[in-house]
């Protein structure tokens, strides 16, 4: 039996909360288990209350950097207290537009690194945040031994797609792909072997999508548009992301 991966998804947003129960039913039905990712110490609490409801969502926790202010040893003590129960660490990472003052800036990078300790201690995969700050990921992420790193929604240039597939990083894609025409180039020319598939819900996505609130139900529609690109069948793009994700996950 295949399944496929939702590489990063918000399932314990808010918008999420009335549905959870049927959500978790068309999982089940289209064989789809979901990295939930978290974006603070609240919502954290929140991934792992729902991550007992199915062993189809993997819990990730984290502070996401529009949330570098949060308070780090809360969040530093929960993971410790919950390493045995969950699946990695994130959303995590850089981001300039979440930075007004210098302070901001450094903040953002206390919290990634010490976050990425953690990973690195107990060699948990990430989940990496890394809009307009892919150099800096790049940087930073020298010094720490993490074999598992996903860059999710992948929105480089070719040059740093380059250099994510050197440093062996996993890069995921989402709903956007299915009509972008520089997504597809980037899938195109991602190593097999490290390409994942998203749908980051719940944010919105356009054109078919029709600006509805991401569902793990995009994410046959984005393995049908990987497979096209790459010229598969549909079962064998499942086969190589179902293998990528666990290599990713290592389960």
């Amino acid at each position: 039996m295949s399944w496929m991966f939702d590489s990063h998804i918000h399932l314990s947003d808010i918008s999420y909360e009335k549905d959870l129960i049927h959500i978790i039913k068309g999982m089940e039905k289209m064989q789809i288990k979901a990295c939930c990712v978290s974006m603070n110490f609240s919502n954290s609490k929140t991934t792992l209350e729902i991550a007992k409801q199915s062993k189809l969502i993997l819990p990730f926790i984290g502070i996401h950097p529009e949330h570098a202010n949060d308070n780090l040893d809360q969040m530093l003590g929960l993971i410790q207290d919950n390493i045995h129960i969950i699946t990695g660490i994130g959303e995590i990472g850089l981001d300039p537009t979440y930075v007004n003052s210098d302070k901001d800036k450094k903040n953002q990078k206390i919290v990634f690194e010490s976050l990425l300790s953690i990973a690195e201690k107990y060699q948990k995969p990430i989940s990496i945040h890394s809009r307009k700050s892919l150099d800096d990921i790049f940087e930073v992420m020298t010094s720490y031994k993490i074999k598992k790193a996903l860059l999710h929604w992948f929105d480089g240039s070719k040059k740093q797609l380059l250099k994510a597939m050197d440093n062996d990083f996993f890069v995921s894609y989402g709903p956007v792909m299915v009509y972008a025409n520089d997504k597809q180039a980037l899938l195109s020319r991602t190593n097999e072997d490290k390409i994942l598939v998203e749908t980051d819900g719940p944010v919105a996505f356009g054109k078919c999508f029709e600006m509805k609130s991401a569902q793990i139900a995009f994410i046959p529609s984005v393995v049908f548009s990987a497979s096209k690109i790459l010229k598969k069948t549909f079962d064998e793009m499942v086969f190589v992301l179902e293998k990528n994700s666990k290599n990713y996950l290592g389960i």
